[in-house]
């Protein structure tokens, strides 16, 4: 409750006790029902509860009491705390799922699964809102629907948002070690620098060089042809018209 003091049923028995104040001031003060206050001073309401004295925990001083037994009408008001505590930080709790969206859990964890299998089942089940035993059945392929699942995306189906989504995944992807890159890998130096062992058809031996070469040599041959003996073998084959 807000602006109501500490274990306000005790600091109501402590001032029916010890002060003169009215059913509905005292009420007002620890945010409770003047009924209630009136059960308490006629013993039939918070018996045995320990009263609390206000004074002590710097919730009241003694003039605003004072104050407020002089004048009926007056509203007691909290004592402002010299110190100042931080806010408690909101702890996430499991995730509430709808009636309509609990029988698509089974389809998301199947998506989940095949397609961030680095989630761990912590954070599959603080994704979907699921169980342990539901997220192992799936997996496991002997949950009882198991033929008819079929992977959906649980940021579609509504069951997260895509922000979770990518929290848990890029956090996941942090846990895992580190691979080094398969395509830029140097081989070792034994292997560089040790004796190579190649086939003898990929190393050209002095012969295959030499007969590569022979065909160019051929080629020049065949160009110096005798120009004369050319044109006196068609001089031959020419017929007279």
């Amino acid at each position: 409750m807000s602006n109501a003091p500490l274990m306000p049923k005790a600091t109501a028995v402590w001032l029916v006790e010890n002060t003169s104040l009215t059913f509905d001031q005292i009420a007002d003060f620890c945010k409770l029902h003047p009924l209630e206050v009136k059960g308490i001073a006629d013993g039939e309401v918070a018996t045995g509860i320990k009263g609390h004295d206000p004074i002590t925990s710097n919730q009241l001083s003694r003039d605003e009491i004072a104050r407020g037994e002089s004048k009926g009408e007056y509203r007691l008001q909290l004592a402002k705390s010299k110190v100042t505590l931080p806010e408690p930080k909101k702890t996430r709790g499991p995730r509430y799922t709808p009636l309509s969206r609990r029988q698509d859990r089974p389809n998301a964890i199947l998506w989940l699964v095949r397609n961030h299998p680095e989630l761990k089942d912590a954070q599959v089940m603080r994704l979907v809102g699921t169980t342990k035993t539901t997220l192992q059945a799936v997996r496991e392929r002997t949950h009882w629907n198991s033929a008819a699942l079929a992977p959906m995306d649980p940021v579609t189906l509504g069951l997260c948002s895509q922000i979770d989504l990518d929290f848990e995944v890029s956090r996941a992807n942090k846990d895992r070690p580190q691979q080094p890159d398969q395509g830029a890998m140097l081989m070792p130096a034994e292997i560089t620098t040790g004796p190579r062992s190649f086939e003898p058809e990929a190393v050209p031996s002095r012969e295959n060089v030499f007969a590569k070469s022979e065909p160019a040599a051929r080629d020049d041959e065949e160009d110096d042809v005798d120009v004369n003996s050319v044109f006196a073998k068609l001089k031959s084959l020419k017929q007279p018209e």
